[in-house]
């Protein structure tokens, strides 16, 4: 039975990764949120009779639940891990429409965003991976994906000019670093690290933008269109999980793709 553990479970595309993957019985899918409770209500509701999902909770920026998470895994999964997740982590709305010029006319807030995504998009999904490593490595898959985002790759922030997202890109460029530096040391092992942009999928992030900021929004999907004449939009998170798993499922350090960086294309091709 391939056993998987999915981070920030309880919504958006954590939620569609356990969906899809609970539903082939033979998977024992592992889910880890903030909120147990709420998220296993929506199991209960939405999901009934799936007894292959597994409902644990632990904040990725606290370690201490992390270790007990891992402990929690090893005894539902007998030992071993085969697919890791990680999915989790902290969006800034604050950063979201405004150049990073702009955004330093408030250095205290900057600085705290920063912060705020550093602990929970680079370091908390460092202390992940080594805690859960143990398991991963007596896995028969040992894959553990990093759900990233094109906003931190360092070739189309300049060729479309993205002038948003800024801190977010940064925690994600960070992110991408770890994965390959946990490659560089485990892939004679076996174990794939490596990161997957889901491309643009729509969350909810930007319901509540201002007329003035849907400028800045307009001008972006602008350039995503010039720069991929095929792009309509955001994808949803079916679409976007089914596309991630495909690729993850093709990958494997065997392939040269351990400590890679791409898109739901498998390639570089962020749209």
């Amino acid at each position: 039975m391939p056993s998987y553990l999915i981070t920030g479970a309880s919504r958006g595309l954590g939620w569609e990764f356990l969906r899809q993957l609970s539903s082939d019985p033979n998977n024992t899918v592992i889910g880890l949120v903030r909120n147990k409770s709420g998220t296993d209500k929506r199991v209960s509701e939405e999901l009934p009779e799936r007894s292959n999902i597994h409902i644990l909770q632990a904040d990725i920026s606290d370690y201490a639940a992390l270790q007990n998470a891992a402990a929690e895994t090893a005894h539902l999964t007998g030992g071993g891990l085969d697919y890791l997740i990680s999915n989790a982590g902290v969006v800034s709305h604050f950063d979201a429409y405004d150049p990073i010029g702009v955004l330093g006319q408030q250095p205290d807030v900057l600085e705290d965003d920063l912060m705020t995504m550093l602990k929970v998009n680079v370091v908390g999904n460092i202390h992940l991976f080594n805690l859960f490593v143990p398991l991963i490595r007596k896995g028969q898959v040992k894959k553990v994906i990093a759900i990233s985002s094109g906003q931190g790759s360092l070739e189309i922030i300049p060729k479309l000019k993205i002038k948003a997202a800024s801190l977010y890109a940064i925690s994600k460029a960070g992110l991408n670093t770890a994965v390959a530096k946990f490659s560089a040391q485990y892939a004679d092992e076996g174990i794939l690290f490596m990161s997957i942009c889901p491309g643009m999928v729509d969350t909810g992030r930007y319901v509540d933008a201002t007329p003035e900021q849907m400028v800045g929004l307009n001008e972006m999907l602008k350039s995503f269109a010039e720069y991929a004449p095929h792009f309509q939009g955001p994808s949803t998170t079916e679409a976007a999980v089914r596309d991630v798993l495909s690729v993850m499922n093709q990958s494997s350090v065997g392939n040269g793709d351990g400590g890679s960086f791409v898109s739901h294309y498998g390639n570089q091709q962020w749209l």
